[in-house]
């Protein structure tokens, strides 16, 4: 009875994992004006984002708010299946009659800190596209820009705090036992914890969608598979300093060209 239930949980949290995420992708295909593709059949309409995006300085609160939401979805899209196993791990450790609604509330405050996150992308666009450094597809125009982006994300990949993080990310396990607080105040503070761990990972390397585009769906989806092979792969740390060297060497030569 007890081990039923248990896989019901279980069944319910991956259903709704991948409802959220599959709702999040089908908003950047549509809702966000994301498919610029020459054969979409969006390519003759441009959305309100794309609009947006072409428009250099005009941002009204409606508009800022609009961009807002996007990124936030993104965020969504690209880091809740990554975080898939530690959100599963939650719901069966987890247990009484709150363990549904402390599930929910550990995965809502992981979120929330990808809108911290997200604001932040918001403002920087704005800031972007206020000095003309940003194409319609939210990708920048600078070399300059890029080659530092790529850079400074390369040179990340071997610092200290990167390392920490994605070793607390590849080890649920470990963070559980390390930080379980309970109730719906300690799920509240872990997902908090785990999505600060994961921001530290992971946040500039979703910077780098100012380089090949907010708007290009292949680098959104590539970007995504990376977090999920750079977290769960054997060899993910490895590759993540291959990763690091390429990106660092690829800026370099992008700035002296």
């Amino acid at each position: 009875m007890f081990e039923a239930l248990i896989k019901r949980d279980r069944f319910i949290v991956v259903i709704s994992l991948i409802f959220v995420t599959g709702l999040s992708w089908v908003y950047l295909f549509t809702g966000a004006g994301m498919d610029m593709g020459e054969s979409s059949s969006m390519s003759n309409q441009m959305s309100t984002t794309m609009k947006m995006a072409m428009d250099q300085q005009n941002w009204s609160f409606k508009d800022a708010v609009i961009m807002f939401i996007m990124w936030w979805v993104m965020m969504i899209a690209m880091m809740l299946p990554s975080a898939a196993p530690m959100i599963l791990l939650f719901s069966t450790l987890n247990n009484g009659i709150q363990k549904r609604v402390s599930t929910l509330i550990f995965a809502a405050s992981y979120l929330l800190i990808w809108s911290v996150f997200s604001l932040m992308a918001t403002a920087l666009q704005w800031l972007l596209n206020t000095e003309e450094l940003l194409d319609p597809m939210m990708a920048s125009s600078s070399n300059l820009l890029s080659g530092g982006l790529l850079a400074i994300a390369g040179a990340y990949q071997f610092t200290p705090i990167k390392n920490a993080c994605l070793r607390h990310c590849r080890t649920p396990v470990q963070f559980v036992l390390g930080h379980w607080k309970p109730g719906c105040t300690g799920a509240f503070k872990m997902g908090l914890l785990h999505g600060t761990f994961c921001l530290g990972c992971c946040w500039f390397l979703m910077v780098l969608l100012f380089v090949g585009g907010a708007m290009n769906m292949l680098w959104i989806g590539g970007l995504a598979v990376y977090v999920l092979i750079e977290k769960y792969l054997p060899h993910g740390p490895i590759m993540g300093k291959v990763t690091g060297l390429l990106l660092l060497i690829s800026g370099v030569v992008i700035i002296v060209n």
